[in-house]
């Protein structure tokens, strides 16, 4: 086993560099490379600049070592009880899943998984965890009570898109076991009846959830294969097998920025590029892909990987223009909350690097006031907050100070 420090320092003395010669090479200062390497708290940001000046990937930078004991209080509490026994039951030698009477009304089921997908989109997390638990009883219900095979198939298509929704809304809380949990489950209800679509719907979901956690190099592949595998003839793809592919070739690209490897990405972004050109509109259904889909979203995500990259001159050239500037997006449709409040945090970001606070403030708080809850689980938000905290000579104003304590960043 071996610790982050000890594989950052044996790749620099690898490449015959010093610890000046790194930060320089990475675009770091020395204190940043010689805390890193005396076992200091890094950004992952930090780890792909340090990378790419090492020349590797950056997943090879990452620790083998024992984690951390976990904390006493560490978990949920009762927050999502109700959720987590919905979704993961005690499973024993036998057991009754659920009570006798007649199988739930499918269509029923359908009406509030639609509603719970709005719900998400719309910021309301409360309000989908509150509807989650009843949604996956109901559709196990519908499984076990199904009275012949093609009833069960049906039932445990709709149990899949249920599983689906749980694990795209945890994945959002940062609730990474219970979400791999549910895609799991998902994807395989949805194998098991032949649905593909639904299925690759959640790989992507399974690729987010792997990102979110640094898996660069399992996200990856996983989403290369399964683009592989799904991918559509394009004159006659229908919008939703185009989406999916759009879906998960900007998982492909994602994953290989971050891991610095920028040539594969290069290419995914040019097959997105392809699917998004395909469909010319952002597509939303939400039974059949992960989230909205077309030229606008396809941008937005090859900005990032600009900022990715700490270019933020160039995010800024390219933020408001062509497919996402104000002429595009109403030709295409606009994307989904989360994917434009995501390429807005690039932009403040970028508005940050430089210096702009203010514009990087005026950023914050437009997504603030659409999106508050979406905005608390982002860490790229309080990474902005925390650099303007540290770098504003002036007194800070009263909105930097509402948004720190919204983002729970104290300076």
């Amino acid at each position: 086993m071996s610790s982050l420090q000890e594989n950052i320092r044996n790749h620099r003395r690898r490449t015959g560099m010093s610890q000046e010669q790194l930060a320089e090479e990475a675009g770091l200062s020395v204190g940043v490379v010689r805390k890193v390497e005396q076992g200091g708290n890094v950004q992952v940001e930090t780890l792909h600049m340090l990378a790419r000046a090492l020349g590797t990937t950056t997943s090879s930078l990452f620790a083998t070592e024992s984690p951390e004991p976990v904390r006493p209080n560490a978990g949920d509490g009762p927050k999502l009880m109700a959720l987590r026994r919905a979704l993961m039951p005690p499973i024993g030698l036998s057991e009754v899943l659920t009570e006798t009477g007649q199988a739930p009304d499918l269509a029923a089921i359908w009406r509030d998984i639609d509603d719970s997908h709005s719900l998400y989109h719309a910021d309301r997390y409360d309000s989908v965890a509150k509807k989650l638990p009843a949604i996956l009883r109901s559709a196990e219900a519908a499984v076990v009570l199904a009275e012949d095979e093609e009833a069960r198939r049906r039932a445990t298509i709709l149990r899949a898109s249920s599983f689906l929704l749980a694990g795209k809304y945890l994945t959002q809380v940062r609730r990474y076991d219970m979400a791999y949990h549910a895609l799991s489950q998902g994807i395989r209800d949805a194998r098991e009846t032949g649905q593909t679509l639904i299925a690759a719907t959640g790989v992507v979901g399974m690729g987010w959830l792997l990102l979110r956690q640094d898996r660069f190099d399992e996200a990856e592949r996983l989403a290369t294969v399964t683009a592989s595998e799904v991918e559509p003839r394009i004159s006659g793809a229908s919008q939703g097998e185009l989406a999916v592919w759009g879906e998960l070739l900007q998982r492909v690209a994602s994953a290989a920025m971050r891991n610095n490897r920028p040539d594969v990405a290069k290419e995914a972004r040019r097959m997105t590029a392809t699917a998004a050109s395909a469909l010319n509109v952002e597509h939303v259904n939400f039974r059949e892909h992960w989230t909205t889909f077309g030229p606008v979203t396809a941008e937005a995500k090859a900005i990032e990987d600009l900022s990715l990259i700490g270019d933020a001159r160039g995010v800024l050239r390219r933020a408001d223009e062509g497919p996402v500037g104000a002429k595009a997006l109403k030709r295409f449709g606009r994307p989904s909350a989360n994917n434009w409040d995501r390429h807005r945090l690039d932009v403040a970001r970028a508005h940050s690097k430089l210096g702009s606070h203010q514009d990087a403030m005026d950023e914050l708080n437009a997504i603030h006031r659409t999106s508050p809850e979406w905005l608390k689980h982002q860490s790229m938000a309080r990474y902005i907050m925390d650099d303007i905290l540290s770098r504003r000579k002036r007194t800070l104003t009263a909105d930097m100070r509402d948004m720190a304590a919204h983002l729970g960043v104290t300076g």
